[in-house]
């Protein structure tokens, strides 16, 4: 992803050997502090005889504890997929693809899987826009329901966000106290406004740092989506096709006879083109702020001025979450993206039938529905 996203926002980390001893003690911790719904979603593999010790971007490499002078305040953003695909090998079904975004749709199935209790409103058009309207609507959406894209650190510590898709959903007065008193360190405002020019910064920032722009070029890596990528897939690893037997296509003479008579090397490009992408559109952007002390002092850091305030800030910006995904989740892909399709369409479905009457509102159905709008 290095040369891809670029050096300057990809830490490629330090590989170091390690016991195995070491590696049960890690995952000992990091079982103690994921959310139950992430408990299994990864282990740490105790055969491994090497690891990669990666930098803590939520602070800046001369921040050393807690200390007056030394405040850093981070945002942790994942942006999500930030385009419409326009592939051919789209379902005529599955339209709807070319129309909402992946993210809109798998809100939708995570709310009727009870994984979130509200739909988010933010939509990753908006973060990708290149207006900045659009980009400040986005952030703004993102605070206002954080689930686990929008998180906040001050010295590495969170103060606002969750650990999984809908611990964020309600604020607590407690994270929001610790949120406010955070920020309140680092920006300078009048009381009340701290909020407000906090998220300023961090849309001025996504402006002005380009992140967004090479994000896009690696997610649009994937030109023929899931329902592409998956017939290639099935040749490279010399599979029957599952999804043309399921149809009831001829590999050599259906609408994917395209991809099936391709070279090998051809469907090898297809298939990690798209395994870039699902790694591009699922990582995240971690931005450190701290206050500039002196524009006198040269620093080797980037920085931002928020004029509403007449401050300025040093700013770093990485890509974290940068695991390839891995190629025997293909078939999983293609079924997860089958099934965010098909529960996005019945919740339309249902809601149209309840506008037109044809459904009686039931307690259960009508609090889906008003969960979603």
């Amino acid at each position: 992803m290095c040369p891809l996203l670029g050096s300057e926002h990809v830490d490629a980390g330090i590989r170091i050997l390690v016991s195995r001893e070491f590696l049960k003690a890690v995952e000992n911790k990091v079982l103690l502090q994921r959310p139950t719904l992430r408990v299994d979603a990864a282990k740490v593999n105790p055969l491994c005889d090497s690891v990669l010790v990666i930098a803590d971007h939520s602070i800046f490499p001369s921040v050393r504890g807690i200390l007056k002078e030394d405040f850093c305040l981070s945002v942790e953003i994942k942006p999500k997929g930030g385009f419409l695909p326009t592939s051919d090998f789209i379902d005529e079904e599955n339209a709807v693809k070319k129309r909402i975004t992946r993210f809109k749709m798998h809100q939708a199935l995570k709310l009727h899987d009870g994984v979130i209790s509200k739909i988010s409103k933010y939509d990753p058009l908006d973060l990708f826009s290149g207006s900045k309207d659009g980009v400040q609507n986005a952030i703004k959406c993102l605070f206002l329901t954080p689930q686990n894209n929008f998180r906040v650190f001050l010295n590495g510590s969170l103060i606002f966000g969750g650990m999984d898709g809908g611990a964020a959903e309600c604020v607590s007065y407690t994270v929001d106290q610790a949120f406010q008193d955070g920020i309140k360190r680092v920006i300078v405002a009048k009381d009340g406004m701290h909020s407000k020019y906090f998220l300023e910064l961090v849309t001025e920032t996504v402006m002005k740092s380009g992140l967004l722009n090479q994000l896009l070029e690696v997610q649009k890596l994937d030109s023929i989506d899931i329902e592409g990528a998956i017939h290639a897939y099935y040749d490279f690893v010399s599979l029957p096709c599952m999804v043309c037997r399921k149809k009831g296509e001829n590999k050599f003479s259906g609408r994917y006879s395209s991809i099936h008579s391709m070279s090998k090397d051809e469907k090898l490009k297809l298939v990690r083109n798209y395994l870039i992408s699902a790694t591009g559109k699922d990582l995240s952007m971690m931005i450190s702020f701290r206050p500039r002390k002196s524009m006198d002092v040269e620093s080797p850091h980037r920085s931002v001025l928020l004029k509403e305030i007449n401050q300025t800030f040093d700013y770093k910006a990485s890509f974290i979450d940068l695991d390839m995904k891995p190629l025997k989740k293909m078939e999983y892909y293609y079924e997860l993206d089958q099934q965010i399709v098909s529960c996005y369409v019945q919740m339309v479905k249902d809601d149209e039938a309840i506008q037109n009457g044809v459904v009686g509102i039931d307690g259960s159905l009508n609090s889906y529905i008003a969960k979603w709008k």
